[in-house]
């Protein structure tokens, strides 16, 4: 289920992520440790956890697909910061066609109760058909185990 922010809610959308971003792995480390207001594991329904070259790949998949993963609070004071540095991270630009990934607003499920909706990013439409093909799907959605 993809839905859009409402208006002016943007700023204040966490973000779910899945690969080097969770807590404890090398790009969480160097982008948002100490930048953060909140961590907590969650789960991402209707996505499926691809392998990649040394981090995963969420792609769009049936509802009763699950990936593990954590959602996080980014700093208000550092917010449209770190946003931007996680798009570039993960290569992506709105509208852009070359786009590995597409940064989207989806339902999330933090493990302590509720609904929250958060940024994802999932793979864009094309390197989402060549995974769906030729990908390896990770065993049980979770990248660290």
């Amino acid at each position: 289920m993809s839905s859009q922010p409402e208006p002016g809610t943007a700023e204040r959308l966490p973000v779910f992520v899945y690969g080097t971003l969770r807590p404890g792995q090398g790009n969480h480390r160097r982008l948002l440790a100490g930048r953060t207001t909140a961590e907590e594991p969650a789960r991402l329904r209707g996505a499926v956890l691809y392998a990649g070259p040394g981090y995963p790949y969420a792609v769009s998949a049936p509802a009763e697909s699950v990936i593990r993963g954590d959602l996080l609070t980014l700093s208000p004071a550092r917010y449209a910061e770190l946003l931007a540095a996680l798009d570039e991270l993960e290569g992506y630009a709105p509208g852009d066609p070359r786009n590995l990934y597409e940064r989207v607003a989806r339902e999330v499920l933090p493990d302590g109760g509720g609904t929250v909706l958060a940024w994802v990013y999932l793979a864009a439409d094309r390197l989402a058909r060549r995974l769906r093909d030729e990908g390896t799907p990770l065993p049980g959605g979770d990248w660290l185990r």
